[in-house]
């Protein structure tokens, strides 16, 4: 009799005989004996089919597999140094489920477009798989970091009737005779919320109409956007730190064999603990000139100057203070210098990018009443001016978008590898 079990959980049934449901992930034969590369989502195992020590039915019924065909197959695990899980199965018995015919990625290169188009098959490759068992690690860890530090988690709405900040296109759809727009930030929303819960935060799809196509824009991603009440500036950049480093800390320590699949370099996450170095958006300017680039004071970055900062430094790195009129509406001037805002950017190290930004909110009523009409905010955002009207609190937050920081964690060349079914400017299928 056999314990029906998962290959992730075979090193607790060595000397036993189990059944796993599972797929051909590859499959090779040296006249007597057919090693079966099996694979069933939790893992891989190699099964051992020797011809004189099983019924002929069970050899032809090995023979007959082909890659991404699907079985039931029954044997004794047994450890095994060699291989890469450090346990492999000695075949006794094979059920067919279904045998798969001309399956369209083959072990052979395959141009981008032609995978993308078979995104839905991709994902079943041992690095797409590696992939996505890191992004739900991180988003794992994310939890698990706000839960325990005494955050509560708000769901802001997907339809909103307004702009989160207005720098951005957006997706426009009619909400019956009204017009709506999908959501690009959930932020406004967890202002309001922290002023009842205290600190919260939120995670989910957001979308952005940007005509973009590099190689780290997607039109549909995730946020995770925490928001705090009476907290400052300085206090949400510690948040970050601490933020980060757990999730790249709980990657490390619970995914090694995916970044081993992804061949990453470990050695580069592993000094990735706060506290992250700072600069200002001035001494940013100063440092890009003197590397050759022309770019003047007020002008925003791009990705290669990003690039050109986090090539600086082996941690993220803050760049804060930028000038205000390049910022949202919603930031908070410094005391001290107001034409810059108490605000920071996360820059990844290794040509990345930024993976958050984040600033101190406005909480002075008549400024937030000023820059409403500078920036011709109407009734659609009465209920954001409320915040300020009852209650006002110092307070601060940040977005972090998840395929970034995964594309990063990773080490993936394009953030089209990072979530399951990428929606990007010219691709909607599948």
């Amino acid at each position: 009799m056999s314990t029906k079990t998962v290959i992730k959980r075979v090193n607790e049934h060595i000397g036993e005989t189990v059944t796993i449901g599972a797929w051909i992930n590859n499959k090779r034969s040296s006249g007597k004996i057919q090693f079966l590369q099996l694979r069933d989502g939790t893992g891989y195992i190699q099964g051992v089919v020797v011809k004189s020590e099983v019924p002929e039915s069970v050899w032809n019924d090995a023979k007959s597999m082909t890659q991404e065909s699907s079985l039931y197959v029954t044997g004794i695990i047994r450890e095994e140094p060699r291989s890469k899980s450090g346990y492999e199965m000695t075949v006794t018995d094979i059920e067919v489920i279904h045998i798969t015919s001309e399956y369209p990625i083959t072990p052979k290169e395959h141009g981008v477009d032609f995978l993308m188009d078979h995104r839905h098959l991709w994902l079943r490759s041992n690095r797409q798989r590696a992939v996505m068992v890191i992004r739900a690690e991180i988003i794992r860890a994310v939890q698990e970091f706000f839960n325990t530090n005494g955050f509560t988690k708000v769901d802001p709405p997907i339809l909103t009737p307004s702009a989160a900040e207005d720098t951005t296109e957006l997706f426009h759809i009619k909400y019956f005779d009204e017009d709506a727009y999908l959501t690009q930030s959930g932020q406004l929303y967890m202002e309001a919320a922290a002023m009842a819960l205290g600190k919260v935060y939120s995670f989910g799809p957001t979308f952005r109409a940007e005509k973009s196509k590099t190689r780290r824009h997607l039109i549909e991603f995730w946020m995770i956007e925490p928001e705090m009440a009476f907290t400052t500036h300085e206090e949400s950049l510690e948040v970050q730190e601490q933020f980060v480093s757990h999730v790249v800390q709980s990657v490390l320590k619970n995914c090694r064999a995916e970044l081993e699949t992804l061949e990453r370099d470990v050695t580069k996450l592993e000094h990735i603990v706060g506290p992250f170095p700072r600069i200002t958006y001035d001494e940013a300017i100063e440092f890009l000139k003197g590397k050759g680039f022309d770019i003047p004071w007020g002008d925003d970055f791009g990705a290669p100057h990003e690039t050109a900062i986090a090539e600086a430094y082996d941690k993220p790195v803050f760049i804060t203070h930028y000038p205000k009129d390049i910022k949202a509406f919603y930031m908070k001037p410094d005391p001290e210098r107001p034409e810059v805002v108490l605000c920071a950017d996360m820059i990844a190290p290794e040509g990345y990018g930024e993976i958050i930004g984040g600033s101190q909110r406005i909480d002075d009523p008549e400024l937030m009443e000023q820059r409403f009409q500078e920036h011709n905010l109407g009734e659609a955002y009465q209920w954001y001016m409320d915040l300020r009207t009852y209650g006002t609190v110092p307070h601060s937050g940040f977005g972090l978008g998840l395929e970034r920081t995964v594309a990063w964690i990773c080490g993936l060349d394009h953030v089209r590898e990072t979530i399951a079914f990428p929606r990007m400017l010219y691709r909607l299928y599948p």
